[in-house]
């Protein structure tokens, strides 16, 4: 089995996902998955498509992941995953798609507006 590379996005967040036959080692940005995502919501969602089919401890994932934050970080490792969790075996869509791992979350942040406060948050207004 060759490397497969997948690409997972979330908010301003993008993941590079490599897949290799191994031992089941994590490596995200050179360093332990467990040493960036310290806690264990994040390494539950990271792991999440690798337990659902059956694949954890199988394969060495070496990951390259930047902007946004560390949630939108672990979430686009997570659409990364899961794509290649189907490249490798097409039944594992079925096992994927219903729980929705397989689709792009497009939420972006609204951006800020000219003559208000925030996106959506104007300026007080006063009437003395």
């Amino acid at each position: 089995m060759e490397v497969i590379h997948k690409i997972g996005r979330r908010k301003t967040a993008v993941a590079r996902v490599y897949l290799a036959k191994g031992k089941g080692k994590i490596t995200v940005n050179k360093k332990d998955m467990t040493d960036y995502f310290t806690t264990g919501t994040l390494q539950y969602k990271v792991n999440q498509p690798l337990v659902m089919t059956n694949n954890d401890g199988n394969f060495d994932i070496t990951v390259n992941v930047y902007g946004g934050g560390i949630t939108g970080q672990a979430e686009a490792i997570r659409l990364g995953l899961s794509r290649a969790m189907c490249e490798l075996d097409p039944e594992n869509r079925a096992i994927l798609k219903p729980e929705g791992l397989l689709t792009r979350d497009p939420r972006m942040v609204e951006r800020k507006k000219f003559g208000q406060k925030k996106a959506r948050k104007k300026f007080q207004f006063s009437k003395r």
